[in-house]
């Protein structure tokens, strides 16, 4: 058995997607691969998620934002609870290397929580920092407006810059002198995508539309005309508290029978928030995006211009979204076609790497 941290952070479930695709690349490697994996991520999420062996940590790694709503972020409680999480306590750190290190595990990885590249240090063992942008780099972005940040920014800065080794996955937002750059890092699909829309009753020929919000269960007030849409049918995970069918809407709960993967390889097109999982899948999957950009997250942009110029998409302003007027524009977004990929996925390279080092 051969042992790995793993410390994710729990902002949404992006990173934690993300983290599930490298240990299951791991484990199609090396089924001897054993994971502990800390974070405040459901646990739920990793036993759906990583084929292998793991062990679940309940801990806080990271504050990242704290958010009212999928689209909008809380900095009043964010700067309140980076206060009371950061520079690390000792006591802390401390137990959580004499954890680490008494599991024998070999390395520490790290998806963008900094905690455990701190432990790593103190343990003796590698970390290994896994990204597309870092924490200093995105409250950068609020610092002009609200100076608390800075020093949140100066101490995030030297933590992650200590870490052993560094990997970037496309899409980058800010490059720097990594250790390995690969493409997007993505969950894959196991069910055949007919099967999946066969079992939600879907007829044959018709189009499918998956909205999402990446994780975040969210109401919508545009329920009522999606069901005058014509020959498309929609899967709304996140939905309600049940698995419910109204004419051609889906309403999934945040926790289904279906894979999330799965569910957005049976589809035509997305729709929803440009987040990190929701677009690495979207482009594996070779379908088109409906994205929504949040305006102050720095994310935002570099997801955006990704979208752009790697896959088939379109903007949609959050307005549009809750309002339903993005619906114009679904014609012209189920039009454009589906892409075959070639890239390998960005998972199978971390594998390849972490193995051969």
């Amino acid at each position: 058995m051969i042992r790995l941290a793993y410390f994710i952070s729990p902002h949404g479930f992006g990173h934690a997607a993300r983290a599930a695709a490298v240990m299951a690349a791991l484990h199609a490697h090396n089924p001897a691969f054993h994971f502990e994996i800390f974070t405040r991520v459901p646990r739920w999420f990793f036993a759906e998620s990583v084929r292998g062996a793991f062990t679940y940590h309940a801990w806080l790694t990271d504050v990242g934002l704290v958010q009212d709503s999928a689209l909008r972020e809380n900095i009043p409680q964010t700067l309140t609870q980076l206060a009371e999480f950061f520079p690390f306590a000792a006591a802390p750190v401390a137990a959580l290397a004499a954890r680490v290190a008494r599991l024998k595990c070999r390395a520490v990885l790290c998806d963008i929580a900094p905690l455990g590249i701190a432990v790593a240090r103190q343990a003796g063992v590698p970390s290994v920092l896994i990204e597309n942008f870092m924490w200093d780099w995105i409250y950068g972005g609020y610092a002009r407006a609200e100076a608390r940040f800075q020093p949140h920014i100066a101490f995030l800065r030297g933590v992650f810059r200590s870490a052993d080794w560094h990997i970037q996955t496309e899409p980058v937002c800010r490059r720097t002198c990594a250790d390995l750059v690969v493409p997007p890092v993505a969950r894959e699909p196991r069910t055949p995508a007919k099967t999946i829309r066969a079992e939600l009753g879907i007829p044959r020929g018709a189009k499918v539309v998956l909205i999402t919000m990446g994780g975040i269960p969210q109401q919508h007030a545009f329920l009522e005309q999606l069901t005058q849409v014509p020959r498309v049918h929609f899967i709304l995970p996140g939905n309600g508290a049940r698995e419910e069918k109204r004419d051609n809407v889906i309403g999934l709960p945040h926790r289904s029978r279906f894979y999330h993967p799965d569910l957005l390889n049976a589809s035509d097109a997305v729709i929803g928030k440009a987040g990190y999982s929701t677009v690495a899948e979207a482009y594996r999957a070779g379908i088109p995006f409906g994205y929504i950009a949040r305006a102050k997250f720095r994310e935002s942009k570099p997801l955006g211009d990704f979208i752009e110029t790697e896959m088939r998409g379109r903007e949609i302003s959050a307005r549009a979204f809750e309002t339903g007027k993005w619906l114009a524009a679904l014609p012209a977004l189920l039009e454009l076609p589906r892409v075959a990929r070639t890239v390998p996925n960005g998972a199978a390279q971390i594998a390849r790497w972490f193995v051969a080092g």
